[in-house]
């Protein structure tokens, strides 16, 4: 089975200290990748300085961009930003794109939010420019290339396209503005997943699939804190009741061992190697990084999910 590997969002650090600070905790805690979202904003990072940045003060660390909003880009100055980081990192760049999801962003920005497809169909002409562009300069390649999503639509270009395919966990709530969200259940993960094994075809077992978390919470009571996490007025994201909460790759809750047996469960059920979290949880998914990889270097490959889930 492919080997883990984990990664965390920077988030938006206000001086080079501090990002340096949460490198040298991300290093100590075995985290392989740092990623940097693009979001417009007060406070919000520049993704490409961020990432070069961190690149400068962890020799170790992959760096990334999770993900670049396509909709806030020209394909060419996008392109001139991704060959630059990769000369700038060594080749340690991961390129995440998107369509961009919420539209108060572009709305506050002035940038047209242009309908679904029209946005899908944009990414993909970015992505043809970019190779075209970096195939253009000769001395390097294009680094590898994660793009995340939900719905089929995108999940198919992933699956076509992508070299890492990001499960987003989330899923837009009907007749609610865009960005409204509702926690994916297991069962539609597990359809997902399917669903781009299917669309990727020969290109399948090549594919690194990663799952972006949005909650880890170390606790020696599951239902509790799932039911908490239910309770809470959340605009961005609903999660619909405790079941879901429980049984969900994208919600780790337990104790440290509850949750290492989980990310080794959720490997055996869905094929996700890759586990990305948000910055608020990447100290708290730190010290379950080494039992995990301890776990898997004993597990049998076909070893069954644990009955506790």
């Amino acid at each position: 089975m492919a080997e883990f590997r984990f990664g965390f969002t920077l988030g938006s650090p206000r001086s080079l200290d501090e990002l340096s600070e949460i490198c040298r905790s991300a290093d100590d805690h075995g985290f392989d990748t740092v990623t940097v979202v693009d979001h417009l904003g007060p406070g919000r990072s520049a993704p490409f300085q961020a990432l070069v940045a961190a690149a400068c003060v962890s020799p170790r660390l992959g760096v990334g961009t999770y993900v670049v909003n396509n909709g806030f880009w020209n394909p060419g100055m996008l392109a001139r930003e991704v060959v630059t980081a990769v000369r700038l990192t060594g080749g340690r760049l991961e390129l995440g794109l998107g369509i961009g999801l919420i539209k108060a962003e572009f709305d506050a920005a002035g940038i047209a939010f242009h309908p679904f497809d029209d946005r899908r169909r944009a990414l993909l002409a970015a992505i043809e420019q970019i190779d075209e562009l970096i195939t253009a300069e000769g001395d390097i390649e294009r680094p590898p290339l994660l793009i995340g999503g939900t719905g089929e639509r995108v999940l198919r270009l992933a699956a076509q396209r992508a070299d890492i395919v990001s499960f987003a966990g989330l899923h837009q709530i009907g007749g609610r503005p865009p960005g409204s969200f509702r926690l994916s259940t297991a069962e539609q993960a597990r359809r997902q997943v399917e669903f781009v094994r299917s669309a990727a075809g020969a290109r399948a077992d090549s594919l690194v699939l990663n799952n972006f978390v949005k909650v880890v919470d170390v606790t020696d009571d599951r239902r509790a804190a799932a039911a908490r996490l239910v309770a809470q007025d959340d605009d961005y994201l609903q999660i619909p009741d405790v079941e879901t909460a429980l049984h969900t790759p994208f919600l780790l809750i337990g104790t440290e061992a509850e949750i290492a047996e989980q990310i080794l469960d959720d490997r055996r059920r869905y094929g996700f190697s890759s586990i990305t979290v948000q910055r608020p949880h990447m100290e708290v998914l730190g010290p379950i990084i080494g039992r995990v990889r301890e776990l898997a270097a004993t597990a049998p490959s076909d070893a069954v999910p644990s009955p506790s889930r």
